[in-house]
């Protein structure tokens, strides 16, 4: 089975992201990677990953890979568009406007919890993602996942991978069928 470079890189950004998480510490390596994808025709849109478990004080880098759409990163919070909170209390919420195939936004996280994110003009078709950052039991004030759904779209809702499965894969890929 041979991987593609962009496969490669995720996933090593990935694994550096779960070190430096396991170590309990930030690394002052490069930004870890989101790409942000479509299919050909621009049907389907997704994070890559879509679930992303980082140390305190990470990095990360949003990257527009498709070639036919503009995206967005966006922390879900009432002072962006009214949306409900769903970043950790004491978290700056964060938007990095319209991303043209190519751009790039940067972030760095260190408020330890669950941030939730979308792409503004795709949350209708589920391009959301979650950053755990830290560890419950672990890192002080962890916050977990919103419980209130608000007034998100079914697609974006059923789209979030689990904290756990996040915690225990250090990232979440899409599902089958959304990575090219």
């Amino acid at each position: 089975m041979t991987m593609n470079r962009r496969k490669v890189m995720t996933r090593g950004a990935a694994l550096l992201g779960t070190v430096c998480l396991r170590a309990g510490r930030a690394s002052t390596a490069a930004p870890l990677l989101v790409e942000m994808k479509g299919s050909p025709r621009g049907e389907a849109v997704w994070f890559v990953p879509v679930g992303l478990a980082v140390a305190p004080g990470a990095t990360i880098r949003f990257v527009n890979r498709d070639p036919g759409n503009s995206h967005t990163a966006t922390t879900y919070h009432p002072a962006i568009l009214d949306r409900p909170q769903r970043i950790p209390d004491g978290a700056q919420p964060w938007d990095s406007g319209l991303l043209l195939p190519g751009e790039e936004y940067e972030v760095t996280l260190t408020v330890p919890g669950v941030h939730d994110l979308y792409c503004q003009p795709h949350e209708h078709a589920g391009m959301v993602a979650r950053i755990v950052v830290g560890r419950p039991g672990q890192d002080s004030g962890w916050q977990g996942p919103a419980t209130d759904a608000g007034d998100l779209p079914r697609a974006a809702l059923a789209a979030f991978p689990p904290v756990d499965a996040i915690l225990a894969q250090g990232a979440v890929m899409p599902p089958q069928g959304k990575t090219p």
